[in-house]
């Protein structure tokens, strides 16, 4: 892809750096308010959540344990209905109180998938943080336990979120010319 392509692709900001580091921190002390002290272990799907995951890690308080899982279900801009598990945790969680660090929720089929499977393990407490939620795509009951931004049915791109593994690396969320 050539530079100017790839920059006149974007359609516009929808928000900015600044928005989403005043919403990671507000998420930060929504998830110090609800375990108070005790340990967390702060989960993330990869790929798209590493941006997000990083800086939400940097505004909690308690003390925090890192851990990722990988999840696939998108092919391009479309969702394949199924979702494939391709990197687990290693650990046992019975004894953590879990928090996952979700990009974006749009379907809903993976991170209801995830959710399904981390309860089945018993965790301390299971609690959901999404950067993003578009519930109009929603196809499967699930709701997040803290959303920071609710956004319209378009493609978005940047701060960890991709089109075929382009533009993660844009520090604001775009819509995309697709």
């Amino acid at each position: 892809m050539d530079i100017e392509n790839y920059i006149s692709s974007v359609k516009g900001v929808i928000i900015t750096a600044e928005e989403i580091q005043n919403g990671i921190t507000k998420a930060g002390k929504y998830i110090d308010s609800l375990y108070d002290g005790r340990p967390i272990l702060l989960t993330g799907i990869l790929n798209g959540c590493f941006m997000f995951m990083a800086d939400l890690a940097r505004t909690v308080s308690v003390p925090c344990e890192i851990a990722f899982m990988a999840a696939k279900s998108y092919e391009g801009t479309e969702s394949s209905g199924n979702v494939r598990i391709t990197l687990d945790l290693e650990r046992d969680i019975s004894g953590y109180h879990v928090v996952i660090a979700e990009d974006i929720i749009d379907t809903g089929r993976t991170l209801k998938a995830v959710t399904e499977i981390l309860r089945a393990r018993e965790p301390l407490s299971l609690h959901v943080v999404a950067l993003l939620d578009k519930p109009s795509r929603r196809t499967v009951d699930f709701k997040a336990d803290y959303t920071i931004f609710t956004i319209p049915d378009v493609f978005v791109v940047g701060y960890g979120l991709d089109y075929n593994e382009y533009y993660r690396n844009l520090p604001y969320i775009g819509e995309i010319n697709i």
